[in-house]
Order: C-alpha cells, then sequence, then structure tokens
C-alpha cells in the first residue's frame, strides 16, 4: 500500500519536445468510450504538437474499475518513453483512485500531469507527492477545440509546456467560449458555442502584489476530497495563493458558500495570501454578482480576511480557452492591476 503523501518542495518536470509520447489517460468518465469522435479530435490536436500519443489500457473503458485506472497513472508515470500524462476528460469519481496511486514510483518520476475538473483529485494527490502539476485543458474539454478557439491559446500550450522559462506574464484572451455543441452529433466535433467578450479581471478585495505558491482546482473537487491523503495538513497551506473554479453543474452561492465555510474552519482561509477565482460557466450578470458575492461574504465577512486580494473572473476552469496554471510554482498576483504572473520557472 502506498504510504500517507507529505507536502515537499516542488520538483519540475522537463519540458517537452518534438517527438516525445504522451500518454493519454482516463482517470475519472470514460468519456472517450461514449464521444471517441470528440476523443480522437484532441488525440490529434496533440499530435499537431510534434508528439506521439500512446493510450493507456483503460483510457478507453466506459466502467474501468479504479484500479485499473490508478494502474494506469502508476504505469505512465513509471515509463520513461512517456514524457508526460494528459487526462482525457473529468467525471466525478476520480477520488477512487488515491489510494491506489504509487507515491515512489510518481515521485520518482517527475513529468508533466495536464487537467482540470475531477483531475483535481489527481493534480493535489500528486503535488502532494513532490511534483509540479498543471491545471489546464483535456483532451476531449479544451484541446479538442483547440483549432476553433482563439490562437493566443495554442501560443499559451506551447510556452507552458514545451518553453522552460525563468518567469510568465499571463495574458487575456480577446473573447472566450462556454461549452460546446451537442457531442452526440458527430459534425460537431471541434466546435465550440458562440464566444463573448471577456470583460477582464474582477477585483472583489485587496490591493497591490502579494506571492504565493500556486494550489488548489475545481471548488467542489476540493472539497470532495477533503479529509484524504490529497488534502493539504494545516500549516502546508501558509503562503499559497488558492485558485479555485465552478464546474459546469454551477453551486448555488448557498454551496460556495458552504464549501468556502468548511475551508475556514480547517484554517485555510487564514493561512493562504490570495485567492484567484476562475470565471464560472453558464451564468447570467446577476449570477456572477450573486457567485462573487458569496465569496466575499464568507472570506472577509464571517473569517474577517478584508486583507487577503481576492481576483475573479479569471480564465481557468471550466471555459474556453485557459490558462494553465502550475500547481506548486509561485506566482505574483496583483489586486490593483489584476495581473497573474509566475515568478519562478515550472518546467526543468
Amino acid at each position: 500500500m502506498p504510504e500517507t503523501s507529505s507536502a515537499r518542495p516542488p520538483v519540475r518536470p522537463p519540458r517537452l519536445c518534438p517527438g516525445e509520447t504522451v500518454a493519454a489517460i482516463s482517470p475519472s468518465w470514460g468519456g472517450p468510450a461514449v464521444f471517441p469522435h470528440v476523443f480522437e479530435r484532441g488525440l490529434e490536436m496533440l499530435r499537431s504538437f510534434e508528439l506521439d500519443v500512446r493510450e493507456m489500457p483503460s483510457t478507453r473503458s466506459r466502467d474501468a474499475d479504479p484500479r485499473e485506472r490508478a494502474n494506469d497513472v502508476n504505469a505512465a508515470f513509471a515509463d520513461p518513453a512517456i514524457r508526460a500524462v494528459v487526462v482525457s476528460i473529468g467525471g466525478d469519481d476520480s477520488i477512487r483512485l488515491v489510494p491506489h496511486l504509487d507515491r515512489a514510483v510518481i515521485s520518482a518520476n517527475p513529468k508533466i500531469l495536464l487537467g482540470y475538473s475531477d483531475a483535481t483529485t489527481l493534480l493535489c494527490a500528486i503535488r502532494r507527492f513532490g511534483l509540479v502539476t498543471f491545471h489546464g485543458p483535456t483532451v476531449m474539454a479544451g484541446l479538442s477545440q483547440l483549432n476553433a478557439l482563439d490562437p493566443a491559446f495554442r501560443r499559451h500550450i506551447r510556452s507552458m509546456l514545451f518553453e522552460p522559462a525563468d518567469e510568465l506574464r499571463y495574458e487575456r484572451y480577446e473573447a472566450y467560449v462556454e461549452g460546446y455543441p451537442d457531442w452526440r452529433d458527430p459534425s460537431n466535433v471541434g466546435l465550440v458555442n458562440p464566444s463573448k467578450g471577456d470583460d477582464g479581471p474582477h477585483v472583489l478585495q485587496g490591493s497591490g502584489p502579494v506571492t504565493g505558491e500556486l494550489f488548489g482546482g475545481c471548488l467542489e473537487v476540493l472539497d470532495w476530497i477533503r479529509g484524504t491523503s490529497a488534502w493539504p495538513d494545516g500549516d502546508e497551506w501558509a503562503g499559497r495563493l488558492l485558485i479555485i473554479e465552478p464546474s459546469e453543474e454551477k453551486p448555488t452561492p448557498t454551496q460556495v458558500r458552504r464549501i468556502l465555510r468548511s475551508f475556514g474552519a480547517l484554517g485555510v482561509l487564514d493561512r493562504i495570501v490570495g485567492l484567484l477565482v476562475g470565471r464560472p460557466r453558464d451564468h447570467d450578470p446577476d449570477e456572477v454578482t450573486a457567485f462573487e458575492r458569496a465569496i466575499a461574504d464568507v472570506v472577509a465577512g464571517e473569517f474577517a480576511r478584508t486583507d487577503l486580494p481576492i481576483v475573479a473572473n479569471l480564465p481557468f476552469g471550466h471555459t474556453d480557452p485557459q490558462w494553465i496554471l502550475p500547481l506548486g510554482v509561485r506566482a505574483e498576483v496583483d489586486a490593483t492591476a489584476g495581473t497573474l504572473r509566475l515568478v519562478e520557472p515550472w518546467l526543468a
């Protein structure tokens, strides 16, 4: 059995290079079995970066046992020919993999792990094994639609996964989309819903720059992993920039309050240095206001963190195109300017 995880200084994975192999895994929902045309277009997009793609044994399984799925994760990290691991799609039960992840194997073989939504479980668990992990698009949601999105997104993916640097300033996309036309119709493969203009970051409170280590992911999934080995111990939260974003299931303001209230009761809100909030999907302006008010009410009103910078409406999570955020890497958020930049390398 793998031993209990503990926080370690972040180990950065090697950069990707053209000609290398990446693995596609399905740690949660078996989306590739349900919509193979969407999955295959995403594989084409990975190959457009001059990468080879290997599917793991359960990647196209509809209802694989969690041990099978965890074995795929462990095997992908163990194989020296595989240089990165990309999640196929989200879901709701990757938490079942946590007891079966092999910490010794994974921590000894640092490589890029990319995903979001329910992949938050893996991102957090493997960050706690000591590796930097990457919150960003999946094969079916984000990569499959790459050619229909702002060309800046392709450039951003290349910068984050192929081009080591000492720092990076995140740039706004001019527009965004919320979801995709019905995947049951194969003619919709690679398409996205109509675009909307981005009105930029929403500074809910705070001013000036603060620096901290990025950590977090999908809000609901973070709530689910409380109490597991994927959840950081108390003092591990000190000095972190917590990233949260709601899923397409649209948690209500009451649900958001309850989740953040539980984080506050665990001491998370007392320890972090900033809160970054991804743009909520399928929210009208009034719903966005209510969502953001719920966050501020808990942080400032219930836990008296009126000093905590909170910047919302950022392009990560369940809208496209999204930023790739490396968990375990230090970043600076400037609440006055509404900007974010990495202040240290994220690749080896």
